[in-house]
């Protein structure tokens, strides 16, 4: 009876420790959502590190041209071009400069992209191209993914515009070990990295200032207690079996 006492005794303390709580993985049970303070607004900011595709059209097709220029490989054998051109790219600069053809050094670190588009309609009409339109476009937007979640990775946003709900539904969600109260954000700003802390159990989430993720920005999911244990655990699960053996051993070296 007390073995049966013992053994139901260890079945139930299991039982409440492996179970996980429903309030801990529930997403948006927490706080109203504040209406007043959703924006359904976003701006993209160029930073140092972007790579920009930038092209100008205009009724006058010959005067558009020296402003896209092809990127081309040229063989080293014969000096002529091989592989198909493709649009010239511009790397921002850690000045936050890039240098356009004939107008030189532009400084777009820090401007958005119709910030961007009119400085440059400004360089170009109407000494260059008159009525010019402008496209902007980031070749390299990526945002990374990692921690307790299914499918860690760093995925290309063509669109350049994700929530983080979106990211982690990128990552195939967080595993259950995931801890989804304190979900981080590191973004750099004016050179320096910056963490932000989320709660995804918490409605507080549409209002916080990395609801939109920026280019580059890092999504890190902590795991819970029981994950981490359960990690060091299974490493030390070899060490662990050879203790035993050895005390094992010598209890019964002891005892004879």
């Amino acid at each position: 009876m007390q073995k049966a006492k013992i053994i139901l005794l260890i079945l139930v303390t299991i039982s409440i420790t492996s179970c996980v709580s429903k309030k801990n993985i529930t997403y948006f049970q927490n706080d109203a959502i504040e209406q007043a303070k959703v924006s359904n607004s976003y701006k993209t900011v160029f930073k140092p590190d972007d790579l920009l595709q930038i092209t100008v059209s205009a009724v006058d097709f010959e005067t558009v041209k020296p402003f896209n220029l092809p990127a081309v490989s040229f063989a080293t054998t014969t000096d002529r071009a091989i592989g198909t051109p493709q649009q010239q790219t511009y790397l921002i600069d850690n000045e936050g400069n890039i240098d356009f053809p004939v107008i030189g050094k532009l400084k777009i670190g820090g401007l958005t992209r119709q910030e961007t588009i009119t400085l440059l309609k400004n360089k170009l009409d109407p000494d260059y191209v008159k009525n010019p339109t402008i496209n902007i476009r980031i070749a390299n937007y990526t945002i990374t993914v990692l921690g307790d979640v299914r499918k860690p990775g760093t995925y290309t946003i063509p669109n350049e515009r994700i929530t983080i709900l979106e990211a982690i539904g990128l990552a195939g969600d967080l595993n259950i070990t995931g801890k989804r109260n304190t979900v981080k954000v590191f973004r750099e700003i004016d050179g320096k990295k910056k963490q932000f802390d989320i709660d995804l159990r918490s409605n507080k989430i549409f209002t916080s200032p990395v609801y939109y993720l920026q280019q580059n920005d890092l999504v890190y999911v902590d795991p819970n207690k029981s994950s981490s244990q359960d990690a060091a655990f299974n490493r030390n699960t070899g060490l662990f079996v050879s203790i035993g053996s050895i005390l094992v051993s010598l209890i019964a070296v002891l005892t004879r």
